[in-house]
């Protein structure tokens, strides 16, 4: 399987918002690789990683955030749940799964429930060693700083907002993947 064939069915490859997703995905790709190869006590997937950190945001162009121009009609925060639709569709249940769950450090029922967040009521935290290494990678880049590589410092005071449950997920993986 070709993620950039599938990203093709969905985004203009000239476009701006195309450049964006693309290239974010590549950095948290090659994060989330960069660590598996540390780690192979893990047994993790590696096609599998490289594919899903590749399809990860596939939905964001279904949102509206014009600075990494997209013009679509969901918040934000839905690109996780409609990207996982869409590789439902393309019959990629197992890459889906991260799309849905790679938001913050997941999101639990009683997050969305408690910040009345427009997304469907489920579970929405990553669960098997990929999807938390792919989540994991993906908050070091942002999609309005292309290739800068964020510090744990960083993420962290970013990730605060959200609460001691984010920031302990975060710290949890940061020992599991970087010994930190």
């Amino acid at each position: 399987m070709d993620p950039i064939e599938i990203i093709n069915r969905y985004y203009s490859n000239t476009s701006d918002e195309y450049h964006i997703l693309v290239t974010h995905s590549r950095s948290v790709a090659d994060k989330a690789l960069a660590i598996a190869r540390m780690h192979p006590e893990l047994n993790l997937d590696t096609r599998f990683v490289e594919e899903a950190a590749m399809l990860h945001d596939i939905g964001i162009y279904l949102c509206n955030a014009p600075e990494i121009d997209c013009h679509g009609e969901a918040e934000y925060i839905c690109h996780g749940y409609l990207g996982a639709d869409i590789l439902r569709r393309e019959g990629l249940p197992k890459h889906a799964l991260v799309c849905e769950r790679h938001t913050g450090t997941g999101i639990s029922p009683q997050m969305i429930i408690e910040r009345n967040l427009p997304i469907p009521h489920r579970d929405m935290r990553p669960v098997s060693m990929e999807e938390q290494l792919i989540c994991f990678a993906d908050k070091f880049y942002s999609k309005t700083k292309l290739e800068k590589e964020k510090s744990v410092e960083k993420v962290r005071k970013g990730l605060a907002r959200f609460g001691d449950e984010t920031l302990l997920q975060f710290d949890t993986w940061c020992k599991l993947f970087l010994g930190e």
